[in-house]
């Protein structure tokens, strides 16, 4: 198989699983769809040394990931305006059955702060190691314990809170 065509199949058999996690993580449709295209861009850049990797899945969450990041820290430093035109409506999305569980969850996420989000979209939606997420992130095993152990706190004591106003 030639390695346009590898590259293909790779692609197309992660595709759903990439966007779910880009959303995650942003929280929108639009920037997710974003962060997959210029994530599989630089896979396929460097596509020949991206399959000799130990953990191909590994290696696109890591390169996902800070791509993500260095959205963020582009979006810091370029903030954007509103304006007086609106805009289109959005056309993707989860279908009806999972909106209001990705609505519930997003809502849940944001309130984490992007570290420790993202630590917990690798962490427990990917299903990924400590080590590997460390690895990921560049950050310490220890750091990776500890944003999932307050983040996780966060999220408990929410979803307590939401629990007992719905009561």
């Amino acid at each position: 198989m030639r390695d346009e065509d590898e590259f293909r199949v790779f692609v197309h058999a992660r595709m759903g699983s990439l966007r779910r996690m880009a959303y995650l993580l942003c929280e929108d449709w639009h920037t997710a769809d974003d962060l997959v295209s210029i994530t599989i861009g630089k896979l396929y850049r460097h596509w020949r040394r991206v399959r000799a990797a130990d953990n191909v899945d590994a290696y696109v969450r890591k390169v996902l990931t800070r791509s993500w990041l260095d959205e963020l820290r582009w979006r810091s430093r370029h903030p954007e305006y509103p304006t007086a035109a609106l805009p289109d409506h959005p056309t993707s999305g989860p279908g009806p059955e999972g909106v209001a569980q990705q609505s519930a969850l997003a809502e849940l996420l944001r309130t984490l702060s992007p570290g420790q989000r993202a630590v917990i979209v690798l962490r427990f939606y990917c299903d990924i190691s400590v080590e590997e997420t460390a690895a990921i992130l560049s950050i310490g095993e220890g750091t990776v314990k500890s944003q999932a152990a307050r983040g996780l706190v966060a999220l408990r004591s929410l979803l307590t809170d939401q629990q007992a106003r719905q009561e």
